[in-house]
């Protein structure tokens, strides 16, 4: 009875912790959300005038200025110019989504080239996230030269509406519900203790852990953090047999998960990886589990 009650009481625990964790990130993003957005914002501009550059390059002018980016609506921007100049449709095109494919902010916009005299839409398009969804008519026309504005409409992003803030209040009662019921120590995972258990000599092959990678022959390979830790375990123990259920307890116990199929994955996806120096490699001892066999 007493186990129990402290049992309860170590869930009670876990539980208000995990809330207040998630409670305070969510305020803390929350109130930096401000500072994020000016600082993308200011980047955006720089990116925008550099349109405008690569632009008037394009069309042979290397000598007139671009105009500071003015806005002129929420989530509006205009890139105005000195001098007249012509343009190809297709390397605004290509110049603008080269160029905001950088701003993370900019998934989808559209493209209006204004006259200065009139405000008539000489060119315009449209550019989404899903690529599939973009409209870009009058590829390969060249523009006569003229007075012109560009104005570029991004679609705005709202990280906090009203729908998303229900979903986060729904998320944290139900994780509270999932941690209460399935609670249980979670166990550790492999760990560096410091640089020099980090670094490991297999044959010609470095392994880097602790940066996640694999040096061969002044190549570098990047490995993930599951094919790390299971690389890990057999450099820790060369040319030892590791049973199969070792490796799926240590790699994904902790996770609540532990499939098999997992486990081949990744040990192809190592060998692949290894496959450069032909005297490292993971084999299978038949019935029990891998070696990392590594051969002179």
């Amino acid at each position: 009875m007493y186990h129990s009650r402290n049992l309860l009481y170590g869930k009670g625990k876990y539980i208000f912790g995990l809330i207040l964790l998630l409670f305070i990130s969510a305020i803390c993003v929350a109130f930096s959300k401000t500072d994020t957005d000016d600082f993308a914002i200011a980047r955006r501009e720089i990116l925008l005038r550099r349109i405008g550059h690569e632009l008037l390059l394009q069309s042979g002018d290397k000598t007139s200025r671009v105009l500071p980016v003015k806005k002129i609506a929420e989530n509006e921007y205009q890139i105005r110019f000195e001098n007249e100049f012509t343009f190809q449709t297709d390397s605004l095109v290509n110049i603008t989504q080269r160029l905001l494919a950088q701003d993370p902010l900019a998934r989808d916009y559209v493209v209006n080239v204004v006259n200065c005299e009139n405000t008539s839409v000489a060119y315009g398009y449209a550019v989404s996230k899903n690529r599939k969804d973009d409209i870009v008519p009058c590829k390969g026309r060249k523009q006569p030269k003229a007075c012109y504005m560009i104005n570029i409409k991004f679609k705005p992003l709202g990280i906090y509406t009203a729908k998303n803030k229900y979903f986060l209040v729904g998320g944290l009662s139900f994780l509270a519900f999932v941690g209460f019921v399935f609670f249980r120590p979670a166990k550790p995972k492999v760990t560096l203790l410091n640089d020099s258990t980090s670094l490991f000599t297999l044959g010609s092959v470095v392994f880097d852990a602790k940066n996640r990678k694999l040096i061969i022959n002044e190549n570098t390979l990047d490995l993930t953090g599951t094919e790390t830790r299971l690389l890990l375990i057999f450099a820790s123990s060369p040319n030892e047999t590791i049973a199969r259920n070792r490796l799926q307890k240590e790699i994904w116990e902790d996770e609540g998960v532990i499939v098999g199929r997992s486990l081949d994955m990744f040990i192809s996806k190592l060998r692949k990886k290894l496959e450069h120096d032909p005297n490292v490699q993971i084999v299978v001892i038949r019935g029990k589990g891998y070696k990392l066999n590594i051969t002179s």
